[in-house]
């Protein structure tokens, strides 16, 4: 294998790169990036970038050293997996002898296009023009709804209270409870209650165009009024450029638990599926997509040899005062059967246990490092000290 192509130069991307490249791969490697950046951190778009005063820094990665040729700007436009070639939107064609899918996801929209004055109906966020937009949008304080309650809307919302906007988040169950579950979501509602954070419900959203702008019209009937419309309703895995590769089965594409689509094509990140001990799930999730792509380097050049991915979800949101990493699957159910508190009221450390004796740990405002949390999920309380938990 002397030709690499890694479709996608995001996290899985860059991950695949480096890794390849540790494995001892010296070979042609070529990477395809629809964005014209190298590499960033997304997560901080709704993290450190909305809350940060002193410019757009906080999503930069290091430079990448895997020495690839990098397509900056440019798209996958078509696969032949039997000719082994990736077809480009430039009209060229990239031969390879094993091929990286880490295209990843866009975000999804409540409307369709844009108004007929040709603006914009909804911000999303999802690359770094999207918050440099939304950044200098709220930057004249706007009323503000955010439509989505999963971890990016909640994000959001927090942002635009930072920056001191009026902001009403609308969601169809309770915020961050499909991820989460109801006692972290109780949480995080009732933190972002006390930070002004207004909630409504009333099922799917959609927006209406009127002559002062978009208007956010919820199933039950009810319409609210407002100056910037942002929603987080989820993201769409990049797989346009697949349809008739013959790799998509029921419109997804999937991946084994080397990363496997076929001997010489791997998949990692947003934009495939692969097996977890909670099934094959789709997990666009940052540490996800870096576990992936290491796995899947792996499988690319060692096939059987390369070890199978073990998958353990790690999380991390913040929002309206309060950071949580958890560690295993979510959501959980119920109250924690281990709850430690720490320094402040809004500090916990706690534990849910699964059947099978492992579990999912969550630090809110706890200071305690990665890897004890990790012990605290896979082996119970037994095995940390709490008193003993050391800075991040």
């Amino acid at each position: 294998m002397r030709r690499i192509v890694v479709v996608g130069n995001g996290i899985a991307g860059l991950t695949a790169c480096d890794s390849l490249r540790s494995a001892g791969f010296d070979g042609e490697l070529t990477v395809v990036g629809a964005e014209a950046h190298h590499p960033y951190s997304r997560p901080a778009l709704s993290k450190a970038l909305l809350h940060d005063d002193d410019g757009l820094t906080a999503h930069e990665l290091p430079e990448p050293t895997h020495e690839a040729t990098e397509l900056l700007g440019v798209s996958a436009a078509g696969l032949d997996p039997d000719a082994r070639i990736v077809q480009l939107d430039t009209g060229d064609e990239l031969p390879y002898d094993g091929l990286v899918i880490a295209s990843g996801s866009r975000a999804r929209r409540l409307a369709a296009g844009p108004r007929h004055d040709g603006s914009s109906r909804e911000l999303t966020l999802r690359t770094i023009e999207d918050a440099v937009t939304l950044k200098q949008r709220v930057a004249a304080r706007p009323s503000v709804i955010v439509v989505g309650g999963g971890p990016l809307g909640m994000e959001a919302a927090s942002g635009c209270l930072h920056l001191g906007c009026e902001v009403t988040l609308v969601s169809d169950a309770k915020p961050l409870s499909r991820q989460l579950g109801d006692h972290l979501s109780d949480m995080f509602t009732a933190a972002a209650a006390r930070r002004g954070l207004r909630f409504v419900s009333g099922g799917r959203a959609r927006l209406v165009d009127t002559g002062a702008g978009t208007r956010v019209a919820l199933a039950n009937g009810t319409e609210l009024e407002t100056e910037l419309v942002v929603t987080a309703v989820g993201d769409e895995p990049n797989i346009d450029w697949l349809a008739g590769s013959g790799l998509l089965v029921d419109g997804a594409l999937r991946a084994d638990s080397r990363g496997r689509v076929r001997p010489d094509i791997v998949a990692a990140g947003d934009v495939t599926l692969f097996p977890t001990r909670r099934g094959l799930v789709r997990v666009p999730l940052w540490t996800s997509a870096i576990d992936q792509a290491r796995a899947a380097a792996a499988g690319l050049l060692h096939g059987d040899a390369a070890p199978e991915l073990d998958f353990q979800p790690y999380f991390w949101t913040e929002g309206f005062g309060l950071s949580l990493k958890s560690i295993g699957f979510t959501p959980v159910a119920g109250a924690p059967d281990y709850c430690e508190p720490g320094a402040d009221p809004e500090s916990v450390l706690m534990r849910w246990a699964d059947e099978d004796g492992s579990g999912t740990a969550a630090a809110v405002n706890y200071r305690i490092p990665i890897p004890k949390l990790r012990r605290l999920a896979n082996t119970g309380p037994e095995t940390i000290c709490p008193a003993e938990a050391a800075t991040l």
